[in-house]
């Protein structure tokens, strides 16, 4: 499985980049599917690949969560995923319709 991790693009020359993961070594990034990105910008990277851009929000929840996921494999508790613990969980509408409906199975 491959997991997503925030980077903030420090350098750029043309489809190669230079970036910030938070592990205080600078790391590779192929910017081929996202050429108008910029020094300053956040993406999220797949296998040294950047896949979307975020914003430095959501950067921050994914990097809380990574550590969570961490801590966890430590046996270690962190509270690293902020943006579910305040809210009641929701279905998608798909679901949500059929679980309406008194519908138990698809």
């Amino acid at each position: 499985m491959c997991i997503g991790t925030p980077v903030r693009i420090l350098t750029v020359d043309g489809i190669a980049a230079t970036g910030d993961d938070g592990s205080g070594t600078p790391v590779a990034v192929d910017l081929s599917l996202l050429p108008d990105t910029r020094p300053g910008d956040w993406v999220l990277d797949f296998l040294g690949a950047a896949r979307r851009r975020i914003d430095a929000d959501e950067a921050a929840l994914i990097r809380d969560a990574l550590a969570a996921v961490a801590a966890a494999m430590r046996g270690e508790e962190h509270d690293g995923f902020a943006d579910l613990t305040d809210r009641t969980p929701t279905l998608p509408p798909h679901l949500e319709a059929a679980r309406a409906a008194g519908r138990s199975e698809g």
